[in-house]
């Protein structure tokens, strides 16, 4: 097990895109469906630091269907939209992002769909290898499910994506030009229950270049058969050194963790604990039903964390 130096704090700056090689572009082209809410226009900040980004489709999707909308009409809401989209346009630009706006308004849910599946029919049809969703914590009652549409988009969507709760997210500002706060990806917490989705997913996470931290942890449940716990307990914590050893070659500080109990709270146990900037993890574990829909852990995972959370769906490229 590799231990970071302790009490030894670190500023963690975005690696040169221009630098990047081929292998490491599997975030290329993302999504970012916006509300252009103050909460959401924080998230700005974070996009240019997203290893491999070279575009970025702006969404913003206007309801005409929802009449609760009081002050601005349906045309003063377009407008202003694109008045804000082009100012985050120009600021993006400035960091040779390529950028796309797209406004639509939805009139007809029985003609046009709804907002979920307008981003999901963008997101397939642009090819995007990233989704990024900001999702607002309104009141305690809102607290109890993620609001629909990032839950939709999260349940349904076949690449990855990338839930923040922006306001929650100040200490993890990484604005360009401050030479204090961590770039979102490097330091980050793997899951991991060694299925072969776990395993494809820690694939994945050695591709994003600039890592600097990896945190590698597994969860003892009930489900160990006729194994006792601490039987249990000693074998994952062997499996998780070898990963450790594999990851430690790719010039990635490792450290990783054991813990028993129920898997989304040693989670967020651990996320908290380590400070991590991101957690990565596979929509799927070993069981069959998790197999078929979002794992009810990585959703849990999603809703709760006060950290981002990376739901990998893409295998790593495979190089040229």
């Amino acid at each position: 097990m590799i231990h970071f130096k302790g009490g030894v704090t670190k500023n963690y700056f975005c690696p040169d895109r221009h630098m990047l090689s081929k292998d490491s572009l599997m975030f290329k082209k993302v999504l970012f469906p916006t509300d252009l809410s103050v909460a959401s226009q924080k998230i700005f900040h974070h996009i240019i630091h997203i290893p491999g980004i070279q575009e970025i489709i702006l969404l913003h999707i206007v309801d005409a269907t929802d009449h609760s909308i009081i002050g601005l009409s349906h045309s003063e809401q377009l407008e202003n939209a694109k008045i804000l989209l082009a100012e985050k346009q120009a600021f993006l630009e400035t960091f040779d992002l390529k950028v796309r706006i797209i406004v639509k308004m939805i009139v007809s849910f029985r003609d046009e769909g709804s907002i979920t599946t307008t981003i999901l029919d963008i997101a397939n049809t642009e090819n995007v290898s990233l989704i990024i969703m900001g999702v607002r914590r309104k009141s305690i009652l809102r607290d109890l499910f993620l609001p629909s549409i990032s839950s939709e988009v999260l349940r349904s969507a076949q690449t990855n994506v990338l839930i923040i709760h922006p306001d929650t997210m100040e200490h993890h500002r990484a604005i360009a030009g401050h030479t204090s706060g961590r770039w979102i990806f490097s330091h980050i917490l793997v899951p991991t229950d060694f299925s072969r989705h776990a395993s494809e997913a820690l694939a994945f996470v050695r591709t994003i270049h600039g890592i600097e931290h990896v945190i590698l942890l597994h969860v003892v449940t009930g489900e160990n058969g006729n194994v006792p716990a601490d039987q249990a307990a000693q074998e994952s914590g062997e499996k998780l050194e070898t990963l450790s050893r594999e990851l430690t070659g790719s010039g990635i500080a490792v450290r990783h963790h054991v813990r028993a109990g129920d898997p989304t709270a040693m989670i967020l146990s651990v996320s908290e604990e380590e400070d991590v900037s991101l957690i990565a993890m596979s929509p799927h574990g070993k069981s069959w039903f998790e197999d078929a829909v979002i794992g009810s852990t990585a959703f849990a995972v999603a809703h709760m964390a006060t950290k981002p959370v990376l739901v990998i769906r893409e295998h790593s490229p495979a190089p040229p």
